[in-house]
């Protein structure tokens, strides 16, 4: 009897602290894409920044860019400018839940995240008729590209860059750790979890990374709640790669400590579509910010322009042999 009060008044208080999601708004509008922001038809501003190719170089391609976990569009204030200079214009929008959008820190969503980029890329191609349009994910940002490039009915776009994808769902986990996903948010939903401790380096890009631990529009301690929905992204991410169809290329660090090379690999092996995967030796989990970033932005440029051509870097490799020598060689077909 006591055993059953005891599991009783335990499951009331999973349910009292229950994770908290944002909500869709009530309000029904047209999108809109403006300067310094995009509105959604629930009309949830987005944040919006734009690097465009100057007037007197030829616009070539266009790329929607999204950020990973706690961080924002200023992820992309180097690579933005490189790639304009170079014919690439370049969006980059504050996904919810992060930068200066409202409710920062409360997760939206796996669906609320992959709704708000089905709406930027016919927003973005209203712009710049008959574009090219490019989708570049890093991190949280790759797993929203994958959920949302294999859902029905996704985007037009030319193609997408995946780089050090988030894809290490629950299939892919210990048990110990899904069962941590399961409990945790239950019992302490807002518990923020900082990281500190697991001696985990996303770069060697020191200087950048002491400028994130400043910068007050990065989140520093995420919600239990939230780990617990990037793990339902994740999820998603990887169960989509198999229906994804548009052209790929699949960015990784060899020293990457955020995400384990094993998802990866199994990512890779069931991805749809034509595809093409570059492993960088010297490469961490923030491959667009490491010292070496200009060698990983230079492989993205060029195989925009032509997805047969060789990478600079030299960096390709075939699925099954992903960290072992290099083959050099492309499975595009």
């Amino acid at each position: 009897m006591k055993l059953r009060l005891f599991a009783l008044a335990f499951l009331l208080v999973i349910a009292a602290c229950a994770p908290t999601v944002q909500m869709r708004g009530t309000e029904v509008t047209t999108p809109i894409l403006s300067e310094g922001v995009a509105v959604m038809d629930d009309g949830y501003r987005l944040p919006l920044r734009i690097w465009r190719a100057p007037p007197e170089i030829e616009e070539r391609a266009v790329v929607i860019a999204l950020h990973g976990m706690n961080d924002y569009s200023n992820a992309f204030a180097e690579p933005g400018p490189w790639f304009a200079h170079r014919g690439v214009t370049v969006y980059a929008y504050d996904q919810r839940g992060f930068g200066q959008t409202t409710q920062r820190g409360i997760w939206p969503g796996a669906e609320l995240l992959t709704s708000d980029l089905r709406t930027m890329v016919p927003l973005v191609a209203a712009v710049h008729p008959g574009k090219p349009i490019f989708l570049l994910g890093e991190s949280m940002g790759g797993a929203v590209v994958l959920a949302t490039m294999g859902a029905a009915r996704p985007p037009a776009v030319a193609g997408i860059v995946l780089s050090a994808p988030a894809v290490w769902g629950r299939a892919t986990m210990n048990p110990l750790y899904r069962i941590a996903l399961w409990l945790v948010p239950r019992i302490a939903p807002g518990e923020r979890l900082t990281g500190q401790g697991l001696k985990i380096q996303a770069s060697d890009n020191i200087p950048m990374l002491v400028a994130l631990g400043r910068d007050p529009l990065v989140i520093k301690g995420t919600r239990a709640d939230s780990v617990s929905g990037l793990a339902d992204l994740m999820d998603d991410g990887l169960a989509s790669a198999p229906r994804l169809s548009v052209p790929s290329l699949v960015l990784y660090g060899e020293k990457d400590e955020v995400v384990p090379k094993a998802p990866v690999e199994r990512m890779v092996e069931t991805l749809g579509g034509p595809h093409r995967v570059a492993v960088y030796p010297n490469g961490w989990h923030l491959l667009l910010r490491d010292l070496d970033r200009e060698v990983v932005w230079r492989d993205i440029l060029v195989w925009m322009m032509d997805r047969h051509a060789p990478l600079p870097s030299e960096s390709e490799k075939q699925p099954g042999s992903l960290f072992a020598s290099n083959k050099n060689k492309s499975n595009f077909n």
